[in-house]
């Protein structure tokens, strides 16, 4: 892609230590939009000491269609798809793990989906996707999570896997949502609270299976401040929609 080509596919990849993982994911990626439409990538690193942010750098000077934004600190992986997405131009827009949990040949099986009339593609790991890498308890306990909370705010009828961190946005839905005020999670409830505000706003929602692969190199960032603000943002978004009826369509 050149600085003339307006991207159809904005892909936003939060880092933190993530030097090995996006040296050998982006190429990857950028062999993705090559094979299809023209794409951008937009890395947000929250000053990670391993040099990430350095090496972003290097790549966005090597590949016109790759962005860098540098947060000054570690902030949330939610606070980072906020900033991103602000940066982003294209038509569809992307979030995606930096770690290679997610497969770059999904992503045009999510694009397809958006292109074909939804507004969200969700990589679903529960809605006839798998998992490579986790034990049974880490999976019983995910699992778990996700039909809970998906029963406790009654979107269980759009999503089996309200918490995955792949997906496809049409850009009319990040337009719309008003994510200073509706979305307040920074972590990893982030992603929760945007698909509630997504179906809340009357747009379609498709779940697209995929196959999660744990991360090989480096550790996940999820812990159990992480876990524990999961719940209670399950707890305020049901005790704010308490009246709030949702229907399929």
């Amino acid at each position: 892609m050149n600085d003339r080509e307006t991207p159809l596919v904005s892909i936003v990849l939060p880092t933190y230590n993530e030097r090995e993982n996006i040296g050998l994911l982006v190429p990857k990626i950028l062999d993705v939009f090559k094979k299809n439409w023209p794409g951008e990538i937009i890395i947000v690193d929250d000053n990670s000491p391993d040099g990430t942010g350095a090496l972003a750098d290097t790549l966005a000077k090597k590949y016109p269609n790759i962005k860098v934004i540098h947060r000054k600190i570690k902030s949330g992986i939610g606070s980072a798809y906020k900033s991103g997405f602000k940066r982003a131009s294209g038509k569809i827009v992307m979030e995606m793990d930096a770690d290679h949990s997610h497969n770059p040949r999904d992503i045009p099986r999510l694009v397809d989906a958006v292109l074909k009339g939804y507004d969200l593609a969700i990589g679903s790991r529960y809605a006839g996707g798998n998992i490579v890498g986790w034990g049974i308890y880490r999976k019983m306990v995910s699992k778990g999570a996700n039909t809970l909370a998906a029963f406790i705010l009654r979107i269980n009828k759009f999503s089996q896997d309200v918490t995955t961190g792949y997906r496809a946005y049409r850009a009319e839905v990040l337009n719309t949502i008003d994510m200073s005020a509706a979305v307040r999670s920074s972590g990893y409830a982030f992603q929760l609270e945007m698909l509630v505000e997504t179906i809340r706003n009357g747009f379609k929602v498709k779940e697209v299976p995929i196959t999660f692969v744990d991360r090989r190199i480096g550790e996940s960032k999820l812990g159990l401040k992480d876990i524990l603000g999961f719940f209670l943002t399950v707890i305020r978004i049901r005790f704010k929609s308490i009246r709030l009826s949702i229907t399929p369509p």
